[in-house]
């Protein structure tokens, strides 16, 4: 009875990985052992092709599992519609005069039946489970695992793909933390304006409407817009295509799935691909990957440096697919937080073997860790932004501008270009020539690409001398630029000595050191600061001719350049 129990609560098992036979290589002429064609335009093909049979992989139901578990599912879309609907149907109800105690009473009722049936079919679900070996194997692990704990037990339980709030947590951000307590990581904030205790006090009042408003739009669709994939039914429709990733990172390229516990009691689900013991050098650096928002690591950038052979490490936002609470900026950072503590803690990598990659707004988490972990090796920031601002007013009513500007900057503030300029170390901007998505006009319209803004403030800080007026102007030129034939065009306009360029940086890198920010440039003609400032922003961007969500390909994910 014990083990039905278990059955009745116990949580959806998707799959069973396989064991797999010894790795085959591709065969002569640019095919797998499978007879699968190598690709030639530089898109991946794996090196090495294992056996297994997916068809086989997959976790099978007994028939009164299968239409249970049907049953339930559709409870619970139906369930989250009637949640995002009930402004509405509340509303409709009260003028139907609904909402009276005599009205109340007699729907309990129907509700109370409604419960009792669901969890008479979750009964027989625990039924079906019971019947069935194969999940009485799974669950009796899993009771293992908490219990226990062991390696080899959880070894075990990684041969299983199952819902992610019942895998028990492999590292704790306080594991290897001073850190005792569960404060929230720090973010940058802005200075508070000084006033009178008067003033300050009638202040607080006047605002106070306008910072419930702010706070209510912030928590409910305004979060929801800046992060579509936490929406439950939009996770719900893309759920065989996260099952499929995730079987491909498993079952091709031993991927180690791992639950992060946050110091803000967020559960943040990862996935670690180790190639460190693989000829190839890159695995020797391993890349942390940053989702878009509506981005999962099962289907979104990791791909990229993963088939360009570097070790990888991606992870979920709070609230998207296994990962836990909502993501907003103070848990985005506590996530990236730990994230990063297990990689150097746990999984052995030195800060400066670490590189971290953002695609869109994953650009917020990467240029905190970057801030806050300075040691890093390198940053890459692919589509990103400066600032949430001005995309937020892109599509809201001009009527709400002042409403939108306090709700972001109050609840929903991503600086990328703040955080960004306290980095010291190398960083590549990849900016699309295409991008509908980071521009506030139309995708035409190059220069309204916040990426650009995002170079600007980036070359501004670190180099304030060289970028005056003119460096500007003429960096504003060359961004103009949507092809590489254009870029050339202007680089040889203003004749870009690179080997000059590249002494006058090391000189003054070998006088000054290193720290940013640098006064070269104080004491050079405006012919030589511009030739400088073309010179830095080719070097810290790269064009790449495609819209918002195109993939990255492999061979166009490059490191920074580094003096």
């Amino acid at each position: 009875m014990a083990k039905l129990l278990s059955c009745v609560l116990g949580p959806r098992l998707y799959r069973v990985y396989r064991d797999r036979g010894p790795a085959r290589p591709l065969r002569d002429g640019g095919e797998t052992a499978e007879g699968g064609p190598a690709a030639q335009d530089g898109s991946w093909v794996p090196q090495m092709t294992r056996d297994f049979s997916p068809q086989e992989s997959y976790y099978q139901p007994r028939t009164l599992e299968k239409h249970a578990d049907s049953i339930l599912a559709l409870a619970s879309v139906l369930w989250s519609i009637s949640y995002y609907t009930s402004p509405l149907a509340m509303f409709y109800l009260y003028r139907k005069g609904y909402l009276t105690m005599s009205k109340v009473v007699p729907f309990s009722h129907y509700v109370g039946t409604l419960l009792l049936l669901l969890a008479g079919v979750a009964c027989l679900r625990g039924i079906g489970r019971w019947t069935n070996p194969q999940y009485i194997q799974f669950i009796t692990i899993l009771e293992d695992s908490h219990r226990l704990g062991t390696p080899e037990i959880k070894k075990k339980l990684a041969s299983y793909n199952f819902d992610f709030r019942s895998w028990p947590v492999d590292f704790r951000w306080d594991e290897a933390s001073s850190r005792s307590d569960s404060r929230n990581v720090a973010l940058l904030r802005s200075e508070p304006k000084h006033r009178s205790a008067a003033n300050g006090f009638l202040q607080a009042i006047k605002k106070l409407p306008c910072q419930i408003t702010g706070y209510v739009v912030a928590h409910t669709f305004g979060r929801r817009m800046l992060y579509p994939g936490s929406v439950y039914l939009l996770q719900k429709a893309v759920m065989p295509m996260l099952l499929q990733g995730q079987a491909r990172l498993v079952e091709e390229y031993n991927g180690k799935r791992a639950k992060l516990l946050a110091c803000d009691g967020n559960e943040i689900d990862t996935m670690f691909m180790d190639r460190r013991e693989s000829s190839e050098p890159r695995g020797k650096k391993l890349v942390i990957c940053c989702e878009g928002n509506a981005g999962f690591y099962e289907v979104g950038c990791l791909p990229t440096p993963l088939d360009a052979g570097y070790s990888v490490l991606g992870w979920n936002h709070p609230g998207f697919a296994g990962s836990t609470g909502v993501p907003l900026p103070q848990n985005e950072a506590n996530a990236m937080d730990v994230v990063l503590q297990y990689a150097i803690h746990r999984l052995g990598f030195l800060p400066e073997d670490i590189v971290v990659y953002a695609w869109s707004i994953g650009g917020f988490a990467a240029t905190w860790a970057a801030m806050s972990y300075p040691d890093i090796s390198a940053l890459v920031l692919d589509a990103s932004f400066d600032d949430l601002v001005p995309l937020a007013l892109k599509v809201m009513p001009e009527s709400c501008r002042g409403l939108v500007t306090r709700t972001v900057r109050q609840h929903l503030n991503l600086n990328n270009g703040e955080q960004l300029c306290r980095y010291q170390g190398p960083i590549l901007l990849v900016r699309r020539t295409k991008d509908e998505i980071i521009t506030t006009t139309v995708p035409e319209d190059i220069m309204s690409n916040r990426g650009n803004d995002l170079l600007l403030k980036l070359l501004q800080h670190r180099y304030p001398k060289v970028m005056g007026e003119e460096g500007v102007r003429v960096v504003r030129e060359w961004l103009e630029a949507s092809s590489a034939v254009e870029e050339a065009s202007v680089y040889s306009h203003y004749e870009v000595e690179e080997d000059w360029c590249l002494s006058v940086l090391k000189s003054y890198q070998a006088e000054h050191g290193d720290r940013f920010p640098w006064s070269v440039g104080d004491d050079m003609t405006p012919e030589g600061r511009r030739q400088l400032a073309l010179f830095l922003a080719r070097k810290h961007l790269r064009n790449f001719e495609a819209t918002h969500c195109t993939p990255l390909p492999p061979h166009e994910f490059h490191l920074p350049w580094h003096l």
